[in-house]
């Protein structure tokens, strides 16, 4: 049995409408090359200039982090050629990161744990290249986008402790709106370093897998390279220090080049770029916010949320700010009442209308279906002035009419009927057609059939009344008529 020990480097684009050391716009998906200019092309004789925005944004990531914010941090030129770096060298930290000795705690699916953050440091992006054939191709619209890496020490053991890192870091970042979190996009990559060796003994030959663009890539990858290396100790055989690619389609680590020693990158401090001092203005203008992890815990003891609910409902910002507007909305219902009814509206209905739509909650939100009318419905729904099925067409409604529910109600007389009268005649109708359903039921003596037979006349009472029946009042009442029939 060995020790694993795994450390990420997380890489992250800032959300800047600029590159981080000139003008050019930070956009993704725009046509190759057109987001370029003389100083990230790195012609002779430009000078960076860094983006506030950009500092702001990496040291709100550190500062949520737990990291501390020196006194002076600044810029190095790292030196290497490769096509998609022009300059041949990346401006980039190295003595002095902007956020250092950090922690973030993660959560949840049995996991809990502190993981140490060794320095989060602010850097430009590379170009991309596109490989076609016998053919590279390069797009420099990349190059020089505000890229901040987040490194952590090796303090998880199984890829299940890395996936929950990523999806906790992601979910803090777009609370944050300091990155969007899309993967596929490669606006948040993660390299993984792992290494096994006996207890006790500390880190083995460490192998880097780079790349990695999704939080279940970095779970099935470091879970591969585990096995791969416990494999080869137990063979005899030793671990080779290199960087590996994840092969999705074989769901394998394979060699990319060997490691064996770290390369000699000949930092030296940026001689157009001042040193940075935060005052106390710069400081205090880092404000967080209610991070997820506190608003999962607060929602669980505010509002009588389970934890899956909470951590559901929590998963997005913009999803647990429209919870809060509709619970407040749901009066006069107390909060604890109103949020489980309005959490599983969001968790079921809602859910499926923006996957069948392709919306997002916040086009819900600014629209027609806004939360505070959510909450109303749910209010009418817990005081029995409609039934389940009255309130999904009372949505349906409202996404085509733009109009307040209690309108939508009155107008196609969508009220629950709590009447005896109709709900008796209702019943009557349904026994008189369902003779056979009645003869199976006093035959019977098996008391789960006994109880879906009911349940089979009790929906039949509900569709003669198109959903808007009381149910449990619908029960009771053919209770009383299937015991005044049999005497």
């Amino acid at each position: 049995m060995y020790q694993s020990f795994i450390g990420l480097e997380v890489h992250i684009h800032l959300l800047t409408k600029s590159k981080v050391f000139c003008s050019c716009k930070s956009s993704f998906g725009d046509e190759p090359n057109t987001n370029v200019c003389p100083v990230c092309m790195g012609y002779p004789g430009v000078l960076p200039r860094l983006s506030r925005e950009a500092l702001r944004m990496g040291c709100i990531v550190a500062r949520a982090l737990n990291c501390t914010i020196p006194k002076q941090t600044w810029f190095e030129r790292k030196q290497y050629f490769y096509p998609d770096m022009t300059k041949n060298y990346q401006i980039s930290q190295f003595a002095s990161p902007l956020g250092q000795r950090g922690y973030l705690d993660i959560e949840g699916r049995g996991i809990k744990k502190r993981v140490r953050i060794h320095e989060c440091h602010l850097e430009e992006d590379a170009g991309k290249m596109i490989h076609s054939g016998t053919v590279s191709l390069l797009d420099y619209n990349r190059a020089g986008v505000p890229l901040l890496e987040i490194v952590t020490e090796p303090d998880m053991e199984t890829g299940e402790e890395a996936e929950l890192f990523i999806q906790q870091l992601r979910r803090m970042l777009r609370y944050l709106e300091v990155c969007d979190g899309n993967m596929e996009e490669g606006s948040l990559r993660a390299d993984a370093n792992v290494s096994i060796n006996l207890p006790g003994k500390g880190l083995g030959r460490k192998v880097e897998i780079k790349n990695l663009n999704s939080s279940r890539f970095v779970k099935l990858g470091l879970t591969y390279e585990i096995a791969r290396q416990s494999a080869l100790l137990d063979a005899g055989k030793t671990v080779i220090q290199e960087t590996r690619l994840w092969n999705e389609n074989r769901d394998e680590t394979a060699p990319m080049r060997s490691k064996e020693n770290a390369h000699d990158y000949r930092y030296f401090p940026e001689p157009d770029l001042p040193i940075f001092e935060p005052d106390s203005a710069f400081l205090e203008s880092l404000t967080l916010g209610e991070l997820p992890a506190a608003r999962l815990a607060r929602f669980i003891a505010e509002y009588g949320l389970t934890y899956e609910q909470a951590d559901l409902i929590t998963e997005e910002k913009q999803c647990a700010d429209y919870f809060e507007k509709a619970v407040s909305a749901a009066h006069p219902l107390e909060k604890t009442t109103a949020a489980p009814l309005v959490a599983q509206w969001i968790l079921s209905d809602l859910k499926h209308l923006l996957a069948q739509e392709s919306l997002e909650l916040n086009q819900i939100n600014q629209g027609r279906l806004r939360a505070e009318r959510l909450g109303s419905i749910v209010a009418l729904i817990a005081q029995g002035t409609v039934s389940q099925k009255s309130a999904k067409q009372i949505i349906e409604h409202i996404r085509k009419e733009d109009r307040d529910p209690r309108a939508i109600i009155r107008d196609y007389g969508l009220e629950q009927i709590s009447d005896l009268g109709q709900i008796d005649a209702a019943i009557e109708q349904v026994i008189a057609a369902e003779q056979a359903t009645l003869a199976e039921l006093r035959r019977t003596e098996n008391d789960k059939r006994k109880r879906n037979l009911k349940a089979f006349l009790v929906g039949r009472v509900l569709a003669q009344t198109e959903g808007r029946a009381d149910p449990k009042i619908v029960t009771a009442r053919l209770n009383i008529h299937l015991t005044e029939g049999s005497e």
